[in-house]
């Protein structure tokens, strides 16, 4: 897997984040763990480095199973407990099915926060953190429809259906749509497109036939957005306006060319990097707090949003300082108002 933007510019962050927080040796093996190979992950190889540097913290290692398919995911879940890994951070493969393997994780002695994505309640993890995906497409949705001027068509392009994401998008989007009272219209969603060749041919045959009957484009997972992001500028028309999502370097690079609008940033390597210190912490000792504010969505009562935000051309040049804020914030919320460690 290629490394990304994120897992050497979010790197930094990890200094200021740490600042605060003694380096003392722990036992803590952790296991960041996705649900198969996708470059959004990439940012938790280095966010499980620097937390093992900046807390103490005995491992933190990016283990990747080597297809989409849960039993790929669970075999290495099992593999990595029996190895020593006390605590898991995972992707679920299926928001329903790896709670079976963080079931074996728990029995035996063992810790899980799901990452990025949630189990389905009821769960043995801990709590699940993540982007609220379906508010940020709800969120990048609209900031398209301002782009458009407030009518048009729009086509979504968005992930793989197993992901337990995909759904919150789809209907994030609709919803946004649907506010418009008509003025604005999803005419076409294609999902399952969160890897290179799908992605290619099914949205480049769609641009092809169809680029003049859609006004706005709107892109919920990684590969779409580069992917879409390619096609307008191959066609070289910016009549089409576009919000991506995440910050691979060809998003960027056409938002500054202004063949796209703008891209909901999500928070990768603080996923990782505040997840292994919250594992950590309680692993030593600390609890989590009986009135901690949890978040709810569609799958678990227990959500933490770990940040969004909307990066255009006039902000694309800093967008790590928004991210880099998020995570301060986020990691301030966790010891003030989740853990307990008296």
């Amino acid at each position: 897997m290629r490394k990304t933007l994120s897992a050497l510019t979010f790197a930094s962050a990890a200094l200021a984040l740490a600042s605060t927080h003694a380096v003392a040796g722990s036992d803590t093996k952790v296991a960041l763990v996705p649900g198969g190979p996708h470059p959004y992950f990439a940012a938790w190889e280095q966010a499980g480095a620097d937390a093992v540097k900046d807390f103490g913290i005995g491992a933190g290692d990016y283990r990747v199973p080597q297809k989409w398919e849960l039993s790929q995911q669970t075999q290495l879940l099992e593999s990595l407990l029996s190895q020593g890994y006390n605590s898991f951070l995972i992707f679920p493969g299926d928001a329903v099915g790896t709670n079976t393997a963080v079931q074996e994780i728990t029995e035996n002695g063992g810790q899980a926060l799901a990452l990025a994505g949630c189990l389905k309640d009821p769960t043995p993890a801990l709590f699940c953190m993540g982007t609220d995906t379906g508010n940020s497409a709800y969120l990048g949705t609209k900031e398209l429809i301002k782009a458009m001027g407030g009518k048009g068509r729009i086509a979504h392009f968005t992930g793989f259906l197993v992901d337990p994401n995909t759904q919150l998008r789809i209907d994030a989007v609709k919803k946004a749509a649907d506010e418009t009272n008509g003025a604005v219209q999803v005419v076409q969603v294609i999902a399952d497109i969160d890897a290179p060749q799908p992605a290619e041919e099914k949205i480049n045959a769609y641009l092809a036939a169809h680029a003049n009957d859609v006004d706005g484009i709107i892109t919920t997972a990684w590969v779409p957005a580069v992917t879409a992001a390619n096609s307008l500028r191959k066609i070289g028309d910016k009549r089409i306006k576009m919000v991506g999502i995440d910050h691979d370097e060809v998003v960027l690079k056409a938002i500054k060319d202004g063949f796209v609008n703008g891209t909901m940033l999500q928070n990768p390597y603080g996923q990782g990097y505040i997840g292994s210190y919250v594992l950590d912490k309680l692993r030593s000792g600390c609890k989590i707090k009986d009135n901690a504010p949890w978040k709810s969505n569609a799958l678990t009562a227990k959500f933490v949003d770990s940040g969004t935000v909307f990066v255009d051309a006039s902000q694309v040049d800093t967008y790590v300082d928004a991210m880099r804020g998020i995570s301060k914030t986020l990691m301030a919320s966790m010891d003030k108002d989740f853990l307990s460690c008296n």
